[in-house]
């Protein structure tokens, strides 16, 4: 399905933002967007927990948020959060709720993929060009540098640096003078070693920044007049001007030139120390500044789900070719797991429905595990998929698919924290059948067959003349129905004279 209007909402460390677009021949024109200071990382103890007046800044803005898609449908929202969220220890608390206040699902994104999705937003807001290019992006609790060439990313990492942790953290009540900013440049250093050589090697051509900070401090030099003459964007002789200004001033309340906005001169410092540690580390003189960052990129991110350039699809195929996936046997079992499903929802079908999306991922990666070892396969397949980068996916959807790898064979009593309701039960259901009908893996024709969903779980009708014929796999189906019955399903398997046309 595509949609005229999408939006999408980055829930980040300092600012929730909203940024609703219109598609028009595969581009994106913006139609609206919402900004709001929400500080969330200030509100994040040592104890990384979420305090509640945080939380309670992020939900009135959510409603807020909320009441501006109210017309938009489910398909067409990506909602993503960011650092503050990944790392808070009461951060699903926080999603319920959340969700909840938006009317829309809520993902953690990894940082790898927040980066991905950073450069996506920012090679869409600046002009075509064939060189490589450095991009940077400060936020409030992270940092991300992902060096690309075009629409490809080729290095993405993300540090635990932002510029509202670093303004708490070392200048604290506001406070600025040299000894402060040296230790903050100290320590934004020290991460950024971390990731220096092996981005030296790559190398790039062009240093870009995006996001609030870079935007900051972008008006703060233009405004000034802090660059060299005839320079625009961020320079490091521009940053040093700055840098001795604010310590001159002493104070973020003392700071009174043209061109700070008033929602990031509080985290003016942090941020500030951070650039000025990146420009050391990686050398640069100058970075130019582009408007697009993460939100932009969720819009194409999303906008290219709809046009059958999903990058979940294309990181499967890369894990199949990493891990060495016996494609005729996932093929197999991915074709009886689908089918089975979809008499399950009896024939409705939708290309972008997440249920069959993510089965149909799950049954091809359901083996990936044997690369490590056979015994308990399933096991090493789920820690792969919990651990893994794996580029378009959010946290909870790794943890999906790890589910139902996990469940996909053994028993059914590890999930039982899992809600009745949730549609991994009936996803398990198709893929563990599958599994089970294909073991002997060498694609043995399967006999009409009939699945239908119960009031209490499922119904499969199967020949007898096949099951005679095949009598470990009615054993193993058999043995099935009772763990099924065993956490509270009914299923039923059902021997019949005949073998009829398969249902449709």
């Amino acid at each position: 399905m595509e949609y005229e209007t999408i939006a999408a909402v980055d829930l980040g460390s300092n600012s929730f933002r909203l940024q609703v677009g219109r598609v028009v021949e595969g581009q994106i024109y913006p139609l609206d967007s919402l900004k709001e200071t929400v500080r969330l990382a200030g509100g994040l103890t040592t104890g990384k927990i979420l305090e509640r007046s945080a939380m309670e800044r992020g939900l009135a803005t959510l409603e807020r948020f909320g009441e501006r898609l109210r017309s938009l449908k489910g398909g067409a929202v990506r909602a993503v959060a960011t650092d503050t969220l990944r790392v808070a220890r009461n951060s699903q608390d926080f999603l319920a709720a959340g969700e909840a206040a938006l009317g829309f699902p809520i993902e953690i994104i990894p940082g790898r993929e927040e980066a991905r999705l950073i450069y996506i937003g920012t090679i869409h807001s600046l002009p075509a060009a064939a060189h490589k290019r450095l991009v940077v992006d400060i936020g409030g609790g992270s940092t991300e540098f992902i060096i690309g060439r075009k629409e490809s990313p080729i290095l993405m990492s993300s540090l635990y640096m932002g510029s509202v942790g670093y303004t708490l953290r070392y200048f604290p009540g506001g406070r600025v003078d040299k000894k402060r900013l040296t230790e903050a440049k100290t320590s934004a250093a020290k991460d950024t070693e971390r990731i220096k050589h092996v981005y030296t090697q790559q190398g790039w051509k062009e240093a870009v920044g995006s996001s609030g900070t870079a935007r900051a401090l972008v008006d703060l030099l233009e405004a000034n007049h802090l660059n060299p003459d005839g320079m625009t964007g961020i320079t490091r002789e521009g940053l040093e001007k700055l840098a001795a200004m604010l310590c001159k001033a002493g104070s973020i309340d003392a700071f009174n030139v043209p061109g700070v906005r008033a929602d990031r001169l509080p985290i003016l410092p942090g941020g500030l120390a951070i650039m000025m540690a990146i420009f050391e580390e990686f050398n640069l003189t100058e970075m130019n500044y582009a408007d697009g960052a993460l939100r932009l990129g969720v819009l194409y991110d999303l906008l290219g789900r709809f046009q059958h350039h999903d990058m979940r699809a294309a990181t499967v195929k890369q894990f199949v070719r990493r891990y060495q996936v016996e494609h005729r046997q996932a093929e197999r079992v991915r074709e009886t797991a689908l089918d089975i499903l979809f008499r399950l929802k009896r024939g409705a079908t939708d290309e972008t429905d997440e249920e069959i999306l993510f089965l149909d991922w799950a049954a091809t990666l359901h083996e990936i595990g044997i690369s490590v070892a056979h015994t308990g396969y399933h096991k090493h397949g789920a820690y792969i998929l919990t651990f893994a980068d794996m580029p378009g996916f959010s946290n909870k959807d790794r943890a999906r698919l790890a589910t139902l790898v996990l469940g996909h064979r053994g028993k059914l009593d590890k999930l039982l924290d899992l809600p009745r309701e949730d549609m991994v039960w009936r996803q398990l259901f198709c893929l563990r059948l599958a599994a089970l009908l294909h073991r002997d893996r060498g694609g043995r024709s399967l006999p009409a067959y009939v699945a239908r969903a119960a009031n209490q779980g499922f119904t499969f009708e199967i020949p007898t003349r096949w099951l005679e014929a095949n009598p470990w796999t009615a054993a193993a189906l058999t043995e099935e129905a009772q763990m099924w019955r065993q956490t509270g399903f009914d299923f039923k398997v059902k021997s019949v004279a005949s073998g009829s046309k398969k249902d449709k």
